[in-house]
């Protein structure tokens, strides 16, 4: 068994999510074969975008299709859990295409895996991260009426195998977010890295221990 991890760059949207869904197919595939397979983890960024999940109100978006040309965003219904989000420019995408059962993982699990993944980088940089009871996703001062989303999850899962994943706004334009109800919340905020540092942070940087707080959690499963 063996995972790889891929670096996309910046991608549009749809192509991600074509070529991630070819990925999910073939390790769906092969394991209903029993054939080989390998696991993978994709990094990227997108052009503006904004996504709708499968359980996701159309009104939590607060934009017109022409209001979203103005801005230079697409809109998205795509086959994730969760509800509205944004994807663009200084954001850190991670969509992990991997077969939950090596790992000895149920999806719930999973997701606090991805959470817990999060949590370690903000650590890295000082900045205190956790959970929300009932909201997925990572967040800063989350019990208090200072709550703020610092990254969202969303996964699609069949037969144990996952696709689509984070999204972890490092400088990320923060304006974009008053266009939606960010994943349903009307009460609470969304920040960023630089938002909390006050200075910039290189995305490959983040990239890089994302990428080995992911790598060390799955192995520790193994």
């Amino acid at each position: 068994m063996k995972t790889l991890v891929e670096n996309w760059g910046t991608i549009p949207y749809d192509e991600a999510w074509k070529r991630q869904t070819e990925y999910f197919d073939e390790l769906v595939e092969a394991k209903k074969a029993g054939s080989g397979y390998v696991n993978r983890i994709v990094f990227c960024e997108h052009p503006h975008v904004y996504t709708l999940g499968r359980s996701g109100k159309e009104g939590n978006m607060l934009l017109g299709e022409e209001q979203l040309r103005r801005i230079g965003a697409s809109y998205f219904h795509i086959d994730r859990g969760g509800d509205i989000t944004y994807h663009g420019p200084g954001q850190q995408v991670c969509y992990p295409i991997v077969n939950l059962e090596d790992f000895g993982l149920g999806l719930k699990e999973y997701v606090h895996l991805l959470e817990e993944a999060v949590i370690g980088v903000c650590a890295s940089y000082g900045i205190e991260a956790g959970r929300v009871d009932k909201a997925t996703g990572v967040w800063l001062e989350g019990d208090t009426p200072r709550a703020r989303k610092i990254c969202a999850i969303g996964v699609r899962s069949s037969r144990f195998v996952t696709m689509h994943g984070l999204a972890l706004n490092v400088d990320t334009d923060l304006r974009y977010f008053s266009y939606i109800h960010p994943c349903g919340f009307v009460d609470k905020g969304v920040t960023s890295l630089q938002k909390e540092l006050g200075r910039e942070v290189p995305m490959e940087e983040v990239r890089l221990r994302l990428e080995d707080r992911l790598l060390s959690l799955l192995s520790a499963r193994l």
